[in-house]
């Protein structure tokens, strides 16, 4: 991710062909430890060539947009979908050209998360938070350096609210993502 002083923000694939843009400021950067990131960033990890996706401790670190201020300006044919179950609500997004996970969406919210391992290590910003500390692994121990929540945090939640009222509490759709990842689509 480089940010420029207008306040845009890059994510890139491994390879460079997909490239998604967000401007202003993040909703939140934070760290998730639920049971479906972590299914999940082991299943993304396991596509051949994939970026890893789960930190040592099982952990995903992902960064909040409002979906109304982040869209793909290249590769957008090359994104696909996946879901953990066919009826699930989420889903996240990988670039084909190289199986890099790019982003997750809850597809009746308003916001788009982008994996922080995306984004230029230079640039990213700061994590802000662990969520769903309860499911993490039983051999993990969270540090104190940013708040831990159980769950989603009342701050969490404030702050999606708080951008979705900005938002005249619209939920853009995000239609640049073609289909589902060819025998991973569930």
């Amino acid at each position: 991710m480089t940010r420029s002083d207008s306040g845009t923000l890059n994510a890139r694939c491994s390879c460079g062909q997909v490239q998604m843009r967000a401007v202003g400021k993040p909703i939140v950067a934070t760290a998730c430890y639920c049971a479906s990131c972590r299914k999940a960033g082991a299943l993304l990890e396991a596509l051949p060539g994939a970026a890893p996706v789960l930190n040592s401790d099982g952990s995903t670190d992902f960064v909040l947009f409002r979906k109304d201020r982040i869209n793909c300006v290249r590769g957008a044919e090359r994104l696909r979908e996946h879901r953990l179950t066919p009826t699930s609500k989420t889903r996240r997004v990988v670039a084909t050209c190289c199986n890099a996970p790019m982003f997750l969406e809850f597809t009746s919210g308003h916001w788009l998360t982008l994996y922080r391992q995306r984004l230029d290590e230079d640039a990213r910003p700061p994590l802000e938070m662990r969520v769903m500390t309860r499911d993490r692994r039983a051999d993990v121990s969270v540090m104190d350096d940013v708040p831990n929540y159980a769950g989603h945090s009342g701050k969490f939640m404030l702050k999606l609210i708080g951008a979705w009222a900005a938002m005249a509490f619209r939920s853009p759709e995000v239609d640049y993502v073609k289909g589902e990842l060819d025998g991973h689509g569930t």
